[in-house]
């Protein structure tokens, strides 16, 4: 037998071809760049799983606009953890104008793909400032463990807490799965909320995963919960924040 490297031996290979950690090199020319800004404006997409074409059409959507300063993509970049899957959403995000973060997602943990996620973007919990405002960027998969604990990362979360620039005047919380979702631990929806509300004035708060437009004030505390649905229904939001508050654009292409 004989073979060519047109053929991937192992559907799971970890061998990623091209360019990895992304969210930290990205993350780095966010902060730069927006470090002074008063107001800044970013796109929220998810769930993009086996629809290129469709992803295809929201980054020339979002270049288009010319006012977008950068995309976080809320999780689901692939649909079977596959390498290829990963490797040909990140080509199609790379054409972005803008710099762009992406979350995990429940889908993405499939077979290995949570170590080929973490190879190609970088961590499962990250967070960035931009404009006075800190970006929190958590994995809520709890199914993908079994609901042990850990997820939330409430450890990332209180060092987080704890570490705040004295800069940051504002907070916004995104996520894969919001709380009261079944693949949540809804055990921890609480401990969630009450470290969520500690942040200095949290915005809302964004998130993926139910597939459908949700605007929903899940606490009851007056923080909203957005939710974006998968790129197949060809919408994403546009959020514009400044000191004042925010304002929030729902964009259908």
């Amino acid at each position: 037998m004989v073979s060519c490297s047109a053929f991937e031996y192992h559907p799971y290979t970890t061998d990623v071809r091209g360019e990895t950690d992304i969210n930290t090199k990205n993350i780095n020319l966010i902060e730069n760049r927006f470090e002074n800004s008063e107001t800044v404006v970013f796109a929220f997409l998810s769930d993009t799983q086996r629809r290129f074409d469709e992803t295809v059409d929201a980054v020339e959507s979002i270049n288009s606009r010319g006012d977008i300063d950068f995309v976080i993509h809320g999780g689901d970049i692939s649909d079977f953890g596959l390498r290829h899957e990963f490797e040909m959403q990140r080509d199609i995000l790379d054409r972005l104008s803008v710099p762009y973060v992406v979350m995990i997602g429940n889908h993405d943990y499939l077979g290995t793909g949570n170590r080929v996620f973490e190879t190609i973007f970088g961590s499962y919990d990250f967070a960035f400032t931009a404009a006075h405002t800190r970006f929190v960027c958590l994995n809520t998969n709890a199914i993908e463990v079994d609901y042990t604990p850990g997820i939330p990362d409430f450890d990332f979360i209180d060092t987080e807490l704890r570490s705040l620039s004295p800069d940051v005047r504002a907070t916004v919380f995104a996520m894969h799965i919001p709380p009261f979702a079944e693949e949540f631990n809804n055990t921890t929806a609480e401990e969630f909320e009450y470290y969520a509300r500690r942040f200095p004035s949290l915005r809302f708060c964004i998130y993926g995963h139910n597939h459908r437009l949700a605007e929903d004030d899940l606490f009851g505390d007056g923080t909203i919960y957005y939710g974006v649905p998968d790129i197949g229904k060809r919408i994403y939001y546009v959020f514009t924040i400044d000191s004042e508050g925010y304002e929030v654009e729902t964009v259908g292409f």
